[in-house]
């Protein structure tokens, strides 16, 4: 190979290698900016509920809680305490931002706490949050118990079997999937009120009973599996369902877990059907009961954001506990069709 050639093939490879280098920074960028994205709402909610009333009204705002405040004609303002008599009910404060002059103010304008934790005790007692809870932690469970039936047994159908149409039934059912909610809870809504179903546990569970993701997801993973296994049960003496109950659902350990974390997000954040479904809080779930806090609460916003901590925080920790099965149930997923 003639030195021109080596050192044309060494520029290609330098040039290559820095477009790689630059492609993978734009990539990191991106990620970067998207995790910023996504947490700086989150932190903000859970820095305004550990806020004080006080504190919320300061401005600029502050990222995280600090000091202690007091309620000026001015408005709300960081001050340090000097000293404080508290027979006379006043204290001696000096501005943090207003320079050395101190002043008087009454004892009950300052605000001592620093990080309120009080706000969420304050914000589970002025709603039936138990309540609440107890409706979505029995709905949910219900749901999911329905779906993982419903789903492996059509999953299996449309995976394993052969009948007529097969492929056609199961291009309706992803169909179903672009149908918005609007369009059919009002005809939803009908039947239910002749079946008497309204602000009953049966109007938020028995239709959510088949999810057509799950489904879909379940019946992808399915095909992976190879037809080896199945002719080696069948000689065996296996039936169609000890098939897939000793076969193939040990197998798809991921995609079922992942299953039953996307059956908890979507029961758990349901709003729209139980909103219109519900009417009493003895059958209202927690995201409809968050909704009619925020409502009566419109002015305190460290409790709103403080019921929103409480109400996400199941999820968060069944995502942190779950991503694993999840990443790896859609990584696998698209392999076959």
């Amino acid at each position: 190979m003639s030195p021109e050639m080596s050192q044309h093939d060494l520029k290609m490879n330098t040039r290559y290698r820095a477009r790689r280098t630059l492609g993978r920074a734009g990539v990191y960028a991106a990620l970067w900016v998207g995790i910023i994205i996504m947490i700086v709402p989150f932190f903000w909610m859970l820095s305004t509920s550990l806020k004080s009333p006080i504190e919320i009204l300061k401005f600029p705002p502050t990222w995280i809680p600090t000091g202690h405040f007091a309620q000026t004609e001015d408005g709300a303002a960081e001050v340090y305490v000097i000293s404080e008599d508290r027979t006379a009910g006043t204290a001696v404060v000096r501005s943090v931002d207003g320079g050395p002059d101190s002043t008087v103010l009454s004892s009950e304008v300052i605000d001592r706490a620093r990080l309120r934790f009080s706000n969420y005790v304050e914000a589970w007692n002025q709603a039936p949050f138990a309540r609440y809870y107890f409706n979505t932690i029995l709905v949910t469970l219900f749901v999911v118990a329905g779906v993982l039936v419903t789903s492996s047994l059509a999953a299996y159908a449309f995976a394993r079997m052969k009948f007529w149409g097969r492929d056609n039934i199961f291009v309706v059912f992803l169909s179903m999937m672009m149908v918005p909610q609007p369009v059919y809870i009002v005809p939803s809504y009908i039947v239910l009120v002749k079946l008497g179903w309204i602000d009953t546990y049966q109007a938020l569970i028995i239709p959510w009973l088949a999810h057509i993701f799950s489904i879909f997801l379940l019946r992808q993973h399915f095909k992976t599996i190879p037809n080896d296994l199945y002719d080696a049960a069948i000689i065996d003496g296996c039936s169609r369902f000890g098939f897939l109950w000793r076969v193939m659902l040990p197998l798809s350990k991921a995609v079922l877990v992942a299953v039953v974390i996307f059956t908890i997000v979507g029961t758990w954040n349901s709003f729209l059907w139980p909103l219109v479904m519900t009417n009493t809080p003895e059958v209202r779930p927690l995201q409809v009961g968050l909704a009619r806090f925020s409502q009566e609460q419109g002015t305190s916003h460290e409790l709103m954001m403080a019921a929103a901590a409480f109400s996400i925080a199941p999820l968060i920790v069944a995502y942190f506990f779950a991503q694993k099965q999840i990443i790896q149930s859609l990584a696998t997923s698209g392999m076959k069709s």
